[in-house]
């Protein structure tokens, strides 16, 4: 009954586990459980072999239980491969949602530490895995981001295009954005017109592409999505907004009108005036409640 209650417990979605013993050895929770497959797939030719090699333990780190650390003490086997021409003469078995290969931890715990790095990603990402009883440094984190894989994604109807700086004044990439979703897409190596046009024939079905005034931007559009219709981001015309204000009145300055000495009742004079005003005449010392007298 005991065992049966452990395995509900602890390895509900595992199969081929029989769980032996449960040990508490200070902060530790030890399960110690062998694997009872009666035979393994070889990871070199997919053929599945019994002829057992040898054997030895794995320590997995696995998911807290009650404030505690988790080791899991699994015994696995080496199989022999039945293929002659297979490349690998032994291999180790791995139990399906629990092991993968090279693994120091259960798949379970990997997936806690992927989301906590998604989320906190590095410094903060340790410093909440100490809460949940894992140990995980930020570098360990920040690499279990690069292994994931990208989510898939499907071609964005309206496509936010512009670049940035891996390098600033020397190296340069592109970034893809959803511009309903507001997510990003993909990535690019460079900005060059052949990588973007590219990428744009690659996935068909674009209608809109967002994009600055850059004409190689123009160019790889019209190679890779020509039916698209080009447009201007809310950012890039709130630009070219400013910069067209700013040369017109840099061109028209001298049509401007210098203000006179004479400031009219109601309106505040210019800055020069009142930093002139308060240097030359003495400080007060209450607060200024209206005009002099």
């Amino acid at each position: 009954m005991g065992d049966v209650v452990l395995a509900d417990l602890w390895c509900h979605q595992v199969e081929s586990v029989l769980i032996e013993d449960v040990l508490l050895n200070g902060e530790f929770v030890v399960v110690r459980a062998p694997a009872v497959a009666e035979q393994a797939g070889c990871p070199g030719c997919g053929v599945a072999s019994s002829r057992v090699h040898s054997g030895y333990v794995r320590r997995l780190a696995d998911r807290e239980a009650g404030g505690r650390r988790v080791v899991i003490e699994l015994r696995v086997r080496r199989f022999r491969c039945r293929e002659q021409q297979c490349p690998k003469a032994t291999f180790v078995e791995q139990v399906k949602g629990l092991t993968f290969r090279y693994g120091r931890r259960s798949i379970g715990l990997q997936a806690v530490l992927g989301q906590v790095a998604l989320m906190l990603a590095g410094r903060a990402g340790a410093r909440l895995t100490r809460v949940l009883a894992v140990t995980a440094s930020r570098s360990t984190l920040l690499r279990l981001i690069r292994t994931l894989p990208d989510p898939a994604f499907k071609t964005p109807r309206v496509l936010g295009v512009d670049e940035f700086a891996l390098r600033k004044g020397h190296v340069y990439g592109m970034i893809l954005v959803d511009i309903e979703t507001r997510r990003p897409v993909d990535v690019l190596s460079d900005r060059s017109v052949e990588t973007v046009a590219a990428w744009l024939a690659d996935h068909p079905g674009v209608e809109v592409i967002c994009r600055d005034r850059s004409l190689a931007y123009a160019e790889a559009g019209q190679l890779g999505a020509p039916h698209a219709v080009h447009a201007a981001d809310r950012w890039h015309i709130w630009h070219n907004l400013v910069e067209a204000v700013e040369k017109t009145v840099i061109g028209h300055r001298a049509l401007l009108r210098e203000p006179s000495d004479r400031t009219p009742t109601g309106t505040v004079p210019p800055l020069d005036t009142l930093a002139a005003t308060s240097s030359d005449e003495p400080r007060r010392s209450g607060p200024a409640l209206g005009p002099r007298p």
